[in-house]
């Protein structure tokens, strides 16, 4: 910052010492700058490190003569902090300055031009006072850390929100070379997903710090501003090269759309339409109401559910949809409107009710949640309600046994349990009816495993009956069922045995003692002709 003629007429040192300032004098860090605010500034922010500052100033020598006034000169002087483009006093000083704002700074030796003074206005060891007006601000950031990408916010965005990896954008550019030529532009804008990016790596990476209608200008270095890739710059009609090297592009980003990849894997992608209401999302059991349309890839359309006069009712959870589209519609909120992509893996539910489209690799579906009533959770519950609410999931469970939907009963008795898991508020009668409907569910689930063929959760369930009620035939039963088909045959000789003297005359049990002696005998020969291959080939 240079220093001129003396301009300046009056004395900045009696605004600077005036007791009428409704604002006291301030210290600056710990190396005597000092600030006295003239005028209050109109926002809450101040500049950053980095930052392009536009400013009006005068400046005087204490007890010396008046240095530049951009007043005269009748333009703005500008400048980034922090990049030692002006004594540190203002570096500092101006730092703490808002829109608007005007303040007397005084500036210490140390702070200015030190032993050496800047003659012949500055001498040696000088103390300067300036009068400096905050007229705005341009944010610059490296947004890579090495000075590859430097971005400069002409206009700012609205709110605070800024696009993630998954989603998809729609922008404006202008992208120039180092000789400003422009090789490549997009006054309609151009969507695309952040993850893939666009043109060259600089655009992917800025637009994840931008804010929606926010405008940018970025100052690109080393492999930043090379062509991405061959498909791009086909569409650039021989201008942009993979070789060839951007140095500067304005970017605008005028919109976005909010992707989530809903299972994590990318294979169940949604891109909200239509922001839904409020922050409440369904939970397991919920009742949904929802319009869908299922489409291939060609845009056939292949299913239908639900209208704005009738939306198709569902409850979560009961596999009464695709598991990709029930984990989808699990993450909207009340009247948003989405398009989900879903992968084959995610399209068909456990009874197969949909294998009319599992020869799909991709399926499509716009979906709006119309509205849902979630469950109510059992934390929330009182004693009596966590037991009725117990009974009705354990008579769903039965009633999905009985149709032979092993799966879907077996996840009823689970929840079931999970509703008298913590008892402790239980009355005495309560606690006895809790615990004869939990040792309820661990068998019926323990049957379902069974016919899942789940041998070992079956006997773990079993097990833990067996700890509360050691008599009970039916989980020795069970357990003995399982044991044989895990070959455990003295541990199911011992659960059967035990049954046998519970109840003898059980039917059922003679019969699985039955089997078990013929499992025993077979293992028996089994044994027998290992023993005798062995020792043939000793002899």
């Amino acid at each position: 910052m240079s220093m001129a003629v003396p301009q300046l007429s009056h004395s900045l040192e009696n605004e600077l010492k005036s007791e009428d300032s409704e604002f006291p004098f301030k210290e600056i860090g710990n190396e005597g700058l000092t600030k006295r605010v003239l005028r209050k500034g109109v926002t809450w922010q101040t500049p950053f490190s980095g930052d392009e500052v536009e400013v009006h100033f005068r400046g005087q020598v204490e007890n010396g003569a008046s240095l530049e006034s951009s007043y005269d000169k009748g333009s703005p002087f500008r400048f980034k902090i922090g990049q030692c483009e002006v004594i540190k006093g203002w570096d500092e000083g101006v730092a703490t300055m808002k829109k608007g704002e005007k303040a007397i700074f005084k500036i210490p030796p140390n702070l200015a031009y030190g032993a050496v003074g800047s003659p012949p206005l500055i001498p040696p060891n000088a103390t300067l006072i300036f009068d400096i007006e905050m007229l705005s601000w341009c944010t610059i950031r490296d947004l890579t850390g090495d000075g590859g990408i430097m971005k400069k916010i002409i206009q700012e965005g609205e709110g605070w929100a800024t696009p993630r990896e998954a989603d998809e954008v729609l922008v404006k550019y202008e992208a120039r070379l180092e000789n400003g030529m422009l090789v490549s532009m997009s006054e309609q804008g151009v969507e695309f997903n952040v993850s893939d990016g666009y043109l060259c790596p600089a655009i992917g990476i800025a637009v994840k710090t931008m804010r929606k209608g926010e405008v940018a200008e970025l100052a690109l270095r080393f492999c930043y501003g090379l062509g991405e890739n061959s498909n791009r710059t086909a569409e650039l009609d021989g201008c942009l090269s993979p070789d060839s090297k951007i140095t500067s592009i304005k970017l605008e980003l005028v919109s976005w759309k909010i992707v989530t990849d809903v299972a994590g894997d990318k294979k169940i992608l949604k891109k909200i339409k239509k922001v839904g209401d409020g922050f409440d999302r369904p939970n397991e059991g919920s009742q949904v109401k929802v319009i869908y349309v299922c489409k291939r890839e060609d845009g056939t359309i292949i299913e239908r559910k639900g209208s704005e006069e009738e939306p198709f009712e569902f409850t979560t959870q009961e596999e009464q949809v695709p598991e990709g589209l029930e984990k989808a519609i699990m993450t909207m909120k009340k009247a948003e409107q989405a398009l989900v992509t879903i992968n084959a893996e995610y399209l068909c539910d456990q009874n197969n009710s949909l294998g009319k489209i599992a020869n799909n690799k991709v399926l499509y579906y716009e979906v709006e949640l119309v509205d849902f009533v979630k469950e109510k959770p059992f934390w929330k519950m009182d004693t009596q309600e966590k037991i009725e609410a117990c009974e009705r999931k354990k008579h769903d469970g039965n009633m999905l046994f009985k149709a032979q939907n092993f799966r879907r009963a077996s996840k009823k008795y689970v929840k079931a349990i999970k509703y008298i898991e913590f008892d402790h508020s239980f009355s005495d009668d309560q606690k006895r009816h809790a615990n004869t409907l939990r040792l309820s569910c661990y068998l019926n689930n323990a049957a379902c495993k069974l016919k899942l063929g789940e041998y070992t959760e079956a006997s773990s369930l079993c097990t833990k009956v067996l700890e509360c009620d050691p008599s009970n035939v039916k989980a020795l039963y069970r357990r003995c069922q399982a044991y044989l088909k895990t070959s455990e045959l003295e541990k199911a000789e011992a659960d059967i045995k035990r049954a046998l003297i519970i109840d003898p005359n059980n039917r059922d049990i003679k019969l699985e003692y039955k089997e078990l002696k013929l499992k025993q005998k077979e293992y028996g020969r089994y044994e027998a002709d290992i023993f005798s291959t062995m020792f043939s080939r000793m002899g």
